[in-house]
């Protein structure tokens, strides 16, 4: 099985992926802005989003602007994202655009960061762990999003409805959304989970949302960005195989499980 970590890189590491071929199955997919006649009105089969509704999600960016993974405000100058979508950057090397529905205008507000924080627990996306935090240059003007802890069981339960946001692709493989787009998935149980991705999918480190037919899900881009459940953060885009295929929903961080690494790095 070739599961896909759902991030979309720079134009450096997509050329070298493109020269060397995908590795472990991971998909490599164009960093260019896309034009209006290239937008498609979906994350996979979702609808556009405004941040003004959802003044949390930011996307993370290199120096130059390429937007490659999603993240969330969880407090004025902390973002959670994929620990997959930071290893091995340098603080120096990343931006975070708050306040901006379309990738291609100078909306919102453009951040450095000071500090990144991986779990160290982190090896790879399916081995769990897949969380990091980063510390802003700044504090940001925009509402910030509570995360679910140990006391949220209630949130995970299958059938729970979700939102999945994003600026990824809209297809795998695919074109890059220009604009932030949603969609509505439910939260699926871990048994169904255990049966789409054996031992990769691992019950205390990840939950998977999405439906059995497919046809709606996070997809290359995504990765890091939040999936909300009762105006919580319960999860952050990690893997899945493929994107928004029947029987493989998407997989991600289950937040839950790493409630207080995440404060701490809050109260630092």
């Amino acid at each position: 099985m070739a599961e896909t970590l759902r991030r979309l890189r720079s134009w450096l590491v997509v050329l070298g992926a493109a020269l060397l071929l995908p590795v472990s199955g991971i998909s490599a997919a164009s960093a260019q802005p896309t034009t209006d006649s290239g937008v498609s009105p979906m994350i996979v089969g979702g609808t556009r989003a405004s941040t003004s509704q959802y003044p949390w999600v930011v996307y993370l960016a290199t120096s130059s602007g390429s937007q490659y993974c999603g993240g969330t405000l969880v407090a004025p100058n902390k973002v959670v994202t994929a620990a997959h979508c930071t290893v091995g950057d340098s603080a120096s090397a990343v931006r975070v655009v708050a306040g901006r529905d379309d990738k291609n205008s100078t909306a919102g507000v453009v951040a450095r960061v000071n500090k990144i924080w991986i779990h160290p627990s982190y090896r790879t996306a399916t081995q769990g762990y897949d969380v990091s935090v980063l510390t802003l240059d700044r504090n940001l003007n925009y509402a910030t999003l509570p995360f679910a802890t140990s006391a949220d069981t209630g949130l995970y339960a299958a059938g729970t409805s979700a939102t999945i946001l994003g600026w990824g692709t809209t297809s795998s493989g695919g074109s890059a959304s220009r604009y932030l787009l949603k969609a509505s998935v439910p939260v699926v149980s871990s048994t169904s989970c255990t049966s789409s991705y054996g031992t990769s999918y691992k019950s205390a480190h990840m939950v998977c949302a999405g439906y059995t037919q497919g046809g709606t899900d996070t997809c290359q881009g995504d990765s890091g960005g939040p999936l909300v459940a009762g105006g919580k953060l319960i999860g952050i885009t990690s893997w899945g195989q493929g994107c928004a295929s029947a029987g493989y929903p998407g997989v991600y961080a289950r937040v839950s499980a790493y409630a207080t690494e995440i404060q701490a790095q809050i109260n630092a």
